[in-house]
């Protein structure tokens, strides 16, 4: 598979997210897809891109067959077809996920912010998963980063886009905290009501 750019794996990341928490909005319009991509929360890093670099975006990873488009009704909708080019198992998509939203983590990160995704019964289970993709006989999707100063543990970064830059990564601010997790999911919950209620 060809390498992704930061903005393929944040759309490609974004159309997983939003088929598992807003599952009546998917498959996307790309406006949708758009607001996914620049929103402020659960982001790392944040991006401010315009509705031409998401389509461009997408015409790349339909190409590798990463996104499909159906048109229904008035407008184009897309969904993602990751599994099945990458022949991984959802769990491994929900962690892949994670990491292209969000940046390198450790699998305690991973538990909590991908528990929207999947639910993992404990940390070693998701090492478990992240083991069998650094493994993985077609190709690692996953690298275990060297441990940072004053860390207790080490942190794991997807390889869509090749092979991270450890200094790049070494400069980024700490990953979110679980507070700041939870309080993007109430967020997320409260939006998700207030479409329902019809308030804006």
């Amino acid at each position: 598979m060809k390498e992704l750019t930061l903005l393929e794996t944040r759309v490609l990341g974004t159309l997983y997210e939003k088929q598992h928490t807003v599952p009546d909005s998917y498959p996307l319009t790309l406006n949708a897809l758009l607001s996914g991509c620049n929103q402020k929360t659960s982001r790392s890093p944040v991006m401010e891109v315009s509705e031409a670099d998401v389509a461009s975006a997408l015409d790349s990873l339909k190409s590798a067959n990463l996104v499909m488009e159906t048109s229904g009704g008035r407008v184009s909708r897309y969904s993602h077809n990751i599994e099945r080019v990458l022949q991984v198992p959802s769990q491994s998509v929900a962690i892949l996920t994670v990491l292209m939203l969000r940046g390198p983590q450790t699998a305690g990160e991973l538990r909590i912010n991908g528990e929207r995704l999947h639910r993992f019964a404990d940390i070693s289970a998701v090492e478990g998963f992240l083991d069998e993709l650094a493994a993985r006989p077609a190709g690692a999707l996953v690298v275990q980063l060297p441990r940072l100063p004053g860390a207790r543990e080490n942190r794991w970064a997807h390889l869509l886009s090749g092979q991270p830059k450890v200094e790049a990564v070494e400069k980024e601010t700490p990953v979110v905290s679980s507070l700041e997790a939870r309080v993007a999911r109430l967020e997320d919950l409260v939006d998700r009501i207030a479409k329902q209620l019809g308030i804006t």
